[in-house]
């Protein structure tokens, strides 16, 4: 029988290691679609999957409850996505190069076939939308990918940023509000 997360993390706080590396394996994969759509570079994602596994390592004696862990990694990943946006200010750049991604993402999209001027709006498209995102404030976008894009509660979201569930809908009132204004605006200039 697989252990829970929060068994997993018990496990992990009295020093098991491959309980660690379990949590690596079940987390990977949702932090470095976080911190892709975040940061639209694979490499820079890559870091912050590596970076957040080392400092909730270093971290770990901060975990103060076992059933918060998803928030806490969530916060780690979150703000050194972050930090990266901060230093990297004024260099933004959109990549949909498919041949750079990882294999199991190369497989999932190569299994969805769409005609060549289906590609070709859906790739325009994705490069507005990804370029509105990149125009709002880091806790705005970073509150709409979690919630819009990956699926996580409001209160997940509020544990993840320590703050109250108000703040996160406001911020993700604003981010669509915000969003659909830019997006409206860029269509009719294509038009």
């Amino acid at each position: 029988m697989e252990k829970t997360i929060p068994e997993l993390v018990e496990s992990f706080l009295n020093g098991d290691e491959k309980a660690f590396a379990e949590l690596v394996k079940r987390y990977r994969k949702k932090i470095y679609s976080i911190a892709y759509q975040v940061l639209h570079n694979h490499l820079d994602a890559d870091e912050v999957v590596q970076e957040t596994f080392v400092r909730v390592y270093n971290k770990r004696q901060e975990l103060k409850d076992v059933k918060y862990f998803t928030s806490f990694i969530l916060r780690v990943a979150t703000n050194y996505a972050i930090d990266l946006l901060r230093k990297r200010k004024g260099q933004k750049k959109i990549t949909s190069d498919t041949a750079a991604l990882p294999g199991y993402i190369q497989l999932d999209l190569s299994q969805r076939v769409a005609t060549p001027s289906d590609n070709l709006e859906n790739k325009r498209l994705m490069e507005e939308i990804l370029r509105a995102f990149d125009e709002l404030p880091y806790k705005q976008r970073l509150t709409a990918i979690l919630h819009d894009i990956e699926g996580y509660s409001k209160a997940e979201i509020a544990k993840t940023f320590n703050c109250p569930e108000a703040t996160v809908r406001s911020n993700l009132h604003i981010a669509r509000k915000k969003l659909k204004k830019i997006l409206k605006q860029r269509l009719k200039q294509k038009e």
